[in-house]
């Protein structure tokens, strides 16, 4: 499986090798998809920095990523919150994790996958030690009334197959995917914010910048209106919920 991704060179031709090796998990479309942080300060889902379906309607990544199907998706919610893959099913006689959570809230999303035939499929979820995370999902559109029963013998080989397909998608990501985030600070508000962090004042930070204390007051201050923060204390665990403080 590892030499089988490696022989596509871009992104775009792994992801195409890993489309057509769905059919031996009984799977018709994929999606892929991944973000640096998972959920914004305030619990909801953030629309992921990387994005790719494969054999499903045109229209829909347009409608999770602008519409903001993305934050009431119940599948991606169950794989951000879930360490292990799961079959799921929008049918009301499922029995599948996802079923026991589905509730109104989730309506316009429900409406969408029944329109368009895609009730059914695999997702798995791939958590990353800094918080990354990548969500591998098939799909089976027309499924028939046995899926949950065919799909269970297929469950541990897709999780592997996910699993390779992101050690081999990761590497080729530019630095825009990595690096998005819902919040975006500019060079020097990081830098204030990361010596606020290590319990600086503003007259300390001054002197280590040679800039003025206005100056950085002004970029302290800048920070905490993009992170929605009120204090010198829930704007440094904001940036660091967002991962502004000590990365690149």
């Amino acid at each position: 499986m590892d030499a089988y991704f490696s022989s596509g060179r871009s992104l775009d031709e792994r992801v195409l090798l890993a489309q057509d090796a769905l059919p031996r998990f009984e799977l018709t479309s994929l999606i892929y998809d991944f973000t640096p942080v998972k959920f914004s300060h305030d619990g909801a889902v953030v629309t992921p920095s990387f994005l790719s379906m494969r054999n499903l309607p045109a229209d829909m990544a347009k409608v999770w990523c602008e519409d903001g199907f993305y934050q009431i998706d119940p599948v991606q919610q169950l794989a951000f919150r879930s360490h292990l893959p799961f079959a799921w099913s929008y049918r009301s006689d499922g029995k599948t994790p996802l079923n026991r959570i589905l509730a109104p809230a989730h309506k316009p999303v429900v409406d969408y996958v029944h329109d368009m035939r895609i009730t059914c499929g695999v997702t798995v979820p791939v958590h990353m030690p800094d918080g990354e995370c990548a969500v591998v999902t098939g799909v089976r559109q027309d499924a028939d009334g046995d899926f949950e029963a065919t799909i269970g013998g297929h469950v541990a080989t897709f999780a592997l197959y996910a699993h390779v397909l992101h050690e081999k998608i990761y590497p080729l990501f530019d630095e825009e995917a990595l690096r998005a985030r819902p919040i975006s600070l500019t060079p020097r508000e990081r830098e204030c914010v990361a010596y606020a962090a290590q319990g600086l004042s503003a007259k300390e930070i001054s002197k280590r910048l040679e800039r003025a204390v206005p100056t950085v007051v002004m970029h302290l201050n800048a920070a905490a209106r993009k992170l929605s923060a009120t204090n010198r204390a829930q704007l440094i665990a904001r940036a660091a919920h967002y991962r502004l403080i000590g990365t690149s």
